[in-house]
């Protein structure tokens, strides 16, 4: 028998489904031989669900020792988004030789055109039922929002989560992994211990009043030995997301990322967000808060192509020289990085204003905006991770991110470059003496800045140091590639055990 249950319907526990398939076998004179249990697992996709896949791969691999599978009903075989889905997992089954049951539902699963139809209603019903449900959550979260409460994700470094009744009093303040266990409980935000509000005052006045940018800020903090509310160090990204995160002055907003229905996360626009200003009190003033954002937008500025050829012709013309430092130190130009993603690379970008350092600075350049990248790729891993109420550390003899105290992995960034045939073509080099237990792959595309694809390595399949990778390749090695890193942070999440009452 499969039973599965979420977190929407204590009602359907696996238990009570379990003695629901007991009864029904028993009235049959049918034998259950094995059990699988999904238990607290979203029926929306089959990512995550380790018991099913690990059935249809019994299944279809021979030798599973059954000849029936029984199923309490449509809805926890899964809600699956298009119902075809639902059919063609249980047609890999059937196709085996190996009959669905639906033991609760009022028609027999024996592919008479009755049944075919029915089946299909109910998948379409059960789909339609998580839409439905995903829009009520949504607008509860929204409305939530609009009182001042905080829905989910860590407080953040200067802040901490606030525990109040529903009559607002105050009750506790929240640890890292802790939750609330009343419904009618809320969660607000206020400045955290003295020693971090400072130094996110610090950390504002240093990109205001002294014009740090924020590597110039982390290397400080790090220098000065600060760690973050992780225990790690700090990074560009750290603190450009302390500079643009309005919790800092007080606002609660929500709806900037979405990622309903187990569907891609998507970045929304502004307009999307749902917001209420002056929720709870902030740590930074906000006059100083929105001075940041002036700077940031200023520097982000859209130049055209001939502002930015001009701007770079008037510097060399002043110099008499180029080069990625001097560019990003001098005051109201746009970045190297900026040039290089325009124009192609920094190179060219010369060779459009009639400069010739004397030699080919290409490699140069990608590997410079490798080393930037890296960090920032490796910050938005953890935040992830971190968001979905997992444990991660970074190991600083080997810098593999530690999950759960249960996973090793290793990022690495894979530059693209031209055969002499003229393909694109990429080189990795594993971390094999340290033997990560995955190795992430982030595959670059053609400019070396864009990132083409991610490949998710397991220790255990990869023997090899180097890989080498093509346009196309080989289902032994495109069978772990994907498009996002949705698949490996279903490893990071963490799954709520049912409670009995």
């Amino acid at each position: 028998m499969y039973v599965r249950m979420s977190t929407d319907h204590q009602k359907y526990s696996t238990e009570n489904q379990a003695d629901a398939i007991r009864e029904y076998a028993e009235r049959r004179q049918i034998d259950i031989v094995r059990t699988y249990t999904d238990a607290g697992k979203s029926g929306l996709s089959l990512g995550g669900r380790d018991a099913l896949q690990s059935l249809i791969q019994d299944v279809e691999h021979g030798g599973a020792g059954y000849t029936m599978i029984l199923v309490l009903d449509v809805t926890r075989w899964g809600r699956f988004q298009d119902a075809d889905e639902s059919a063609f997992y249980e047609y890999r089954c059937k196709r085996a030789g190996i009959d669905v049951q639906y033991v609760a539902e009022q028609f027999e699963n024996d592919g008479s055109p009755v049944s075919t139809i029915v089946k299909g209603v109910k998948r379409a019903m059960a789909g339609e039922y998580s839409r439905e449900l995903s829009s009520k959550v949504f607008a509860g979260q929204c409305r939530l929002i609009e009182l001042g409460f905080r829905q989910g994700g860590p407080a953040g470094y200067g802040l901490r989560r606030v525990l109040l009744d529903e009559q607002r009093q105050l009750k506790s303040v929240l640890k890292r992994g802790e939750h609330k266990s009343l419904q009618t409980d809320r969660v607000i935000l206020e400045a955290g211990p003295a020693d971090e509000v400072n130094t996110v005052k610090w950390i504002y006045a240093a990109f205001t009043d002294e014009g740090l940018r924020e590597a110039a800020i982390a290397a400080k903090l790090n220098q000065q030995g600060t760690s973050t509310d992780l225990g790690r160090e700090w990074t560009r990204g750290v603190v450009h997301t302390i500079l643009t995160n309005e919790k800092y002055i007080g606002n609660n907003v929500f709806n900037r990322r979405s990622f309903k229905l187990k569907k891609r996360r998507v970045v929304n626009s502004p307009d999307m967000w749902v917001r209420s200003n002056g929720a709870f009190a902030g740590i930074i003033d906000p006059s100083v808060f929105y001075t940041a954002q002036g700077i940031i937008r200023e520097r982000a500025r859209k130049f055209s192509d001939d502002d930015m050829l001009a701007r770079l012709r008037s510097l060399h013309d002043r110099q008499g020289w180029l080069s990625g430092i001097l560019i990003d130190e001098t005051e109201d130009m746009p970045s190297s990085s900026a040039y290089a993603y325009r124009f192609g690379g920094l190179s060219h970008a010369y060779k459009l204003i009639g400069y010739d350092p004397g030699r080919d600075l290409s490699f140069i350049e990608d590997n410079r905006h490798i080393r930037r990248m890296h960090p920032d790729i490796v910050s938005g891993v953890v935040e992830r991770i971190t968001n979905l109420g997992a444990r991660v550390r970074t190991d600083t003899d080997t810098d593999f991110l530690i999950v759960n105290e249960e996973i090793k992995a290793s990022i690495v960034i894979s530059r693209c470059y031209a055969s002499a045939t003229g393909h694109n073509r990429w080189k990795l080099r594993l971390d094999a003496g340290l033997m990560p237990d995955i190795t992430i792959a982030v595959r670059l595309a053609a400019n070396n800045r864009d990132i083409l694809d991610y490949y998710l390595l397991p220790s255990i399949d990869i023997a090899a140091s180097t890989l080498r990778f093509a346009e196309t390749n080989p289902l032994a090695l495109d069978a772990y590639r994907f498009d996002d890193l949705e698949v490996f942070f279903m490893l990071a999440e963490r799954a709520a055990w049912p409670v009995a009452a």
